[in-house]
């Protein structure tokens, strides 16, 4: 098959190519109409069960997940890593976080990442690295998200910094230029999470810390009003919620009313949002200024981004990402909705007893738009993590609506790609590609390669050249 002009990339992690070889895994999606990769910078081998990190990843403990494509002969292991080239320490002198040192394992299989890229753009291919966008390694409390209270969160399901720390800042940028100069043949950078995860409400409701205080204050908010009605809401959901509040959500407007009700009654929530969105915005914008001076302005910034309406919370703002990004893509990663149902919920019914748990799911439901009207489940059982061969239980039009409302929200200034998630059993998975693909972006990306069976790639293929 020809390459596709349509952009097509897959998220094709080290590991699988160590394992099955750089040509045949090209040559695998290259055969199904992909343009495009993202490669780590790390690179991995099996380790002794506590050892590195358990693969595929936990997910707060809660996730069943299995590769489809076996590493190392498992679908499911303790992985040790370690960088893949040794960073220039150079590049670092003005950063308080440092780069992982390179050992023995970077030496032997390290090369093995700049092989791929070299021949992925043999290939015509375009290349990405993906990285975090604001995790350090060895991330301090200093650097870590606060609630309004000023207290670091019990428990968060992504160990992100805050996005107005200098030392973040100052890491990103050493890092930047530390990755053009070990592999400046690549199209771009794609930074996960430049914005607040709100897998729990701890996270949603992060980050009111001193580095997001002095940001804010120097432009132009009021952090202190924003603090004090941020705190009150949040009291309000750990001990004051009642049916009667959740009755308004699962009406048929949707819980819009409701909604709004809320908004006005706790102004400086709306305003803590509105806050969160330009320091996002402003990070893009660092991360922008850093690949420009390292690389030069014809290399891409793609940011990863959480899907509506979750991103009014987390401040992704699509109608500014145009502002610093070339493209970006939204993740319809459909398992993770689930869990945030059930992350919310447990929450919400602990700190409020007599909650009912349908009426609390159903408002969630529609709080976070996963169902069409009148459907969606009623227990959290309902929305648990779907096992490897369960269907994600988020309706196709549902779906198709938020990539819809992305895609207006970005009107044009930016290129807008789907980001699927592999994950799941073949025909869900399909159903999950296809309405991206039949969708107006302008491409679509898979995460990951480790997900992707033969037969998903062969589903892939064919709807991918029925729709190009």
């Amino acid at each position: 098959m020809p390459l596709s002009p349509r952009f097509f990339g897959v998220t094709t992690l080290s590991p699988f190519f160590q394992v099955e070889g750089v040509g045949p895994v090209l040559d695998r999606l290259q055969a199904v109409g992909v343009n495009a990769v993202a490669v780590n910078t790390s690179v991995a081998a099996p380790g002794r069960e506590g050892e590195g990190s358990y693969q595929p990843p936990s997910d707060g403990g809660t996730s069943p997940r299995l590769f489809d494509r076996p590493l190392w002969g498992k679908c499911g292991l303790w992985l040790r890593s370690a960088p893949g080239h040794r960073a220039r320490s150079e590049f670092f002198a003005g950063s308080p976080y440092q780069p992982r040192p390179a050992n023995d394992l970077s030496a032997s299989a390290g090369p093995i990442i700049g092989e791929f890229i070299a021949a992925a753009k043999g290939r015509r291919m375009r290349v990405y690295v993906q990285t975090s966008a604001a995790t350090p390694p060895g991330l301090a409390d200093e650097d870590r998200p606060r609630l309004p209270d000023g207290c670091l969160p019990a428990y968060r399901m992504a160990d992100t910094g805050s996005l107005a720390s200098p030392a973040v800042r100052a890491w990103n940028r050493a890092w930047c230029r530390d990755i053009f100069a070990q592999y400046p043949e690549i199209d771009g950078i794609r930074p996960d999470w430049p914005e607040y995860p709100c897998y729990t409400l701890n996270e949603a409701f992060s980050d009111c810390g001193p580095h997001v205080e002095n940001w804010a204050n120097a432009h132009g908010f009021d952090f202190a009003a924003i603090r004090r009605e941020v705190l009150a809401f949040w009291r309000y959901l750990h001990g004051s919620l009642r049916n009667d509040d959740l009755a308004d959500f699962v009406e048929a407007d949707g819980g819009r009313f409701a909604l709004a009700s809320l908004l006005t009654r706790f102004p400086g929530v709306a305003e803590f949002f509105r806050l969160k969105a330009a320091l996002s915005s402003d990070l893009l914008a660092d991360w922008r200024a850093a690949i420009t001076e390292a690389a030069g302005p014809e290399k891409d910034l793609s940011a990863n981004a959480f899907m509506t309406p979750y991103s009014f919370v987390t401040g992704l703002d699509f109608a500014r990402v145009g502002d610093n990004c070339g493209s970006v893509s939204a993740k319809l990663y459909t398992m993770h909705w689930c869990q945030m149902v059930e992350f919310w919920g447990r929450e919400l019914l602990d700190a409020n007893p007599g909650l009912d748990e349908g009426l609390l799911v159903a408002a969630l439901v529609h709080l976070m738009d996963l169902a069409e009207p009148g459907g969606g489940g009623r227990t959290l059982a309902d929305y648990h993590y779907p096992e490897p061969d369960e269907a994600h239980p988020i309706p196709t039009e549902t779906q198709a609506r938020k990539l819809r409302q992305m895609v207006r929200a970005v009107g044009g200034r930016a290129q807008v790609y789907a980001l699927v998630h592999g994950y799941g059993p073949l025909d869900d998975f399909s159903r999950r590609f296809a309405l991206a693909a039949q969708s107006p972006v302008d491409g679509v990306w898979v995460n990951r390669y480790g997900y992707l069976s033969d037969e998903k790639l062969v589903a892939v293929g064919e709807e991918w050249k029925e729709r190009d």
